[in-house]
């Protein structure tokens, strides 16, 4: 359990990083803001499809994404 607050924020901080608004992330992945949203706050579980794109979108390992490093 303690892994999974560092995920949420490093998902956070990535995108604030990059400028982006959840609605941006979100027809990237091809989902919804709402459920977006979901992931960020961590009430879903992340895809690992989206896992991977978000890696690709934000030039990351999933290890870092994940707080593994």
């Amino acid at each position: 359990m303690e892994n999974i607050v560092p995920y949420l924020k490093r998902m956070r901080d990535l995108r604030e990083d990059h400028d982006m608004t959840q609605q941006a992330v979100a027809d990237y992945l091809g989902t919804s803001q709402t459920m977006y949203a979901r992931y960020e706050r961590g009430a879903n579980e992340l895809p690992i499809r989206h896992l991977i794109r978000l890696c690709q979108l934000y030039s990351v390992s999933a290890d870092y994404f994940l707080g593994l490093d």
